[in-house]
């Protein structure tokens, strides 16, 4: 097994982070077999959505709707107006993925994209954690 990890800055703002690109450089050193990718976060998630075109913003629209970022609706209560939402989001948007991978290259669609989902406003530092397992 090989790994690496990397850090995103997310901003103040719910956001889309497009990491596809810094997971196709790290499986490109490797053969057959799968990625790992990780987020040791408790407010973040992974997704692969077809990006641009709104797709984007529209998971964070649906998020929104789904997950209110509204004072008094959660009991965990710290941090920025719903916060408590930030900590649920890893139940619908988990931390980790796994691809598989071929002759160095992550098997994706022809519009699919690994990205990082994070609506915490608090925390706009991100680290992910790759792993290569051979196939």
């Amino acid at each position: 097994m090989r790994s690496t990890e990397f850090q995103i800055e997310t901003g103040n703002q719910a956001t889309v982070v497009d990491i596809t690109s810094r997971v196709a450089d790290f499986c490109a050193e490797s053969g057959d077999g799968l990625v790992s990718i990780f987020l040791p976060h408790a407010t973040a998630g992974l997704a692969i959505i077809e990006t641009g075109a709104g797709s984007d913003q529209d998971l964070i629209d649906a998020i929104d709707r789904t997950l209110p970022a509204e004072d008094g609706l959660w009991r965990h209560s710290h941090g920025a107006p719903g916060h408590g939402r930030d900590h649920v989001l890893p139940a619908f948007v988990s931390p980790t993925l796994t691809v598989p991978v071929r002759d160095g290259k992550p098997i994706l669609g022809t519009w699919q994209s690994i990205v990082l989902v994070d609506t915490n406003v608090d925390n706009p530092r991100r680290r992910v954690i790759l792993s290569f397992l051979d196939g």
